[in-house]
């Protein structure tokens, strides 16, 4: 397999929350595996991530790696076309942003699923964390965003 490290990024400001949404554009996650903890106040899900770092290539299949995306101070969450009713749907990440509060250090954290699906996490402060697992394997897919020719 790869020789690249497992990724461990924290995310303390908006820029860096950037590049935790670069590197988990196109997970995907099943809806059993969303979980607010509201007790001690964290979201996390349990993501297969595609590893943009890899490089895309025709020669080679791209890779998926188990990883978890964490986000801890969340005072809420509030949903949008996304139900854990069907445990086994399975969602495509497209997007993590940060909106401050007029009064920092709070704000909302959206997480944008395609078909429109959203989570908005009300936090304290921005505090998430991209954890990659050492489970990686092979994937012949690569997503794309372009529109398909009919």
């Amino acid at each position: 397999m790869s020789e690249l490290k497992p990724l461990r990024l924290l995310a303390e400001e908006a820029e860096d929350l950037e590049i935790i949404s670069a590197a988990v554009q196109d997970s995907v996650v099943k809806a059993e595996n969303l979980n607010y903890e509201a007790r001690i106040r964290r979201f996390s899900l349990e993501i297969n991530r595609y590893r943009w770092e890899e490089g895309v290539t025709k020669r080679r299949d791209g890779e998926r790696v188990r990883s978890l995306l964490a986000f801890d101070g969340v005072l809420g969450v509030k949903t949008r076309a996304v139900t854990k009713a069907d445990p086994e749907l399975i969602l495509s990440l497209l997007q993590v942003t940060f909106t401050p509060d007029a009064e920092p250090p709070g704000g909302k954290i959206t997480l944008l699923f395609a078909g429109d699906g959203e989570i908005e996490l009300t936090v304290e402060a921005l505090d998430a964390t991209l954890l990659d697992s050492d489970y990686i394997w092979n994937t012949r897919h690569t997503p794309s965003h372009e529109r398909r020719k009919r």
